[in-house]
């Protein structure tokens, strides 16, 4: 398992594929696959069976987990996508903005 730059929460903005260009919040991110998945992105279909009793199935859409190299964090004060830089500030370490230097 490798560090990610990209954490639960934050805005990205995906950079290729079917869904280039948009903008959505980090709902689930998966180090092991090195995958997130993000709110409104990659919309499959998933066809449900009932489990239990009175439970009903069809088809239902949901969000699938894309590659995180697939997306960049957007800067909250500058608005950009941008890398994620790393500062040390009285032995804390903060992810910083590579534009303008803002907090992510």
């Amino acid at each position: 398992m490798a560090n990610m730059k990209i954490k639960k929460g934050d805005t990205v903005v995906v950079l290729s594929g079917k869904d280039k260009g948009k903008q959505g919040k980090v709902q689930v991110v998966i180090p092991s696959d090195r995958k997130v998945v993000v709110e409104g992105v990659n919309i499959v279909t998933c066809h449900t069976k009932p489990r239990r009793q009175g439970e009903t199935g069809g088809i239902v859409k949901r969000e699938a987990a894309i590659y995180a190299s697939k997306v960049q964090v957007v800067c909250p004060k500058c608005s950009k996508a941008t890398r994620v830089a790393y500062k040390i500030e009285d032995g804390k370490k903060s992810r910083v903005c590579k534009h303008c230097g803002a907090a992510l």
